[in-house]
C-alpha cells in the first residue's frame, strides 16, 4: 500500500512540475500573446499602407504583450504624430513607443 501512495505522489508531483514548468514568466510570451502580438502588428502596417501620407515600407512595426514600438523615418514631422495615431487606433494596443525620425 505505501508503494502505490508513493507512486501516486510521485506522479501527481510530476503533473504538477510539468504544469508550471509551462507558464510563461514576465519576459516570455505565450503563445496567445504571440498571435495577439502578430494581429496588432498585422493591422498597423495594414493601416500604414491604406493611408496615402505614410510609406509603410519605411516604418516598422514591433509588438510584445499589446506595446507597439514604431521605429524607421518619414519625410515630414507630422507624419511620426500621424502613425502613432494611427496605430493607437487599433483594437489591443496597450500602449505606443514611437521612434520615428525625420529624414
Amino acid at each position: 500500500m505505501k508503494s502505490i501512495n508513493f507512486y501516486v505522489s510521485a506522479i501527481v508531483m510530476a503533473l504538477i512540475l510539468a504544469i508550471t514548468g509551462c507558464a510563461s514568466t514576465s519576459k516570455e510570451k505565450s503563445t496567445g500573446e504571440y498571435l495577439d502580438d502578430a494581429v496588432i502588428t498585422t493591422k498597423v502596417k495594414a493601416a500604414f499602407v491604406e493611408d496615402d501620407q505614410l510609406k509603410a515600407t519605411e516604418i516598422q512595426v514591433e509588438t510584445y504583450k499589446g506595446v507597439v514600438q514604431l521605429s524607421g523615418f518619414v519625410e515630414d514631422r507630422s507624419h511620426i504624430g500621424k502613425a502613432e495615431r494611427v496605430t493607437r487606433e487599433i483594437k489591443g494596443v496597450k500602449s505606443v513607443k514611437n521612434d520615428i525620425r525625420v529624414k
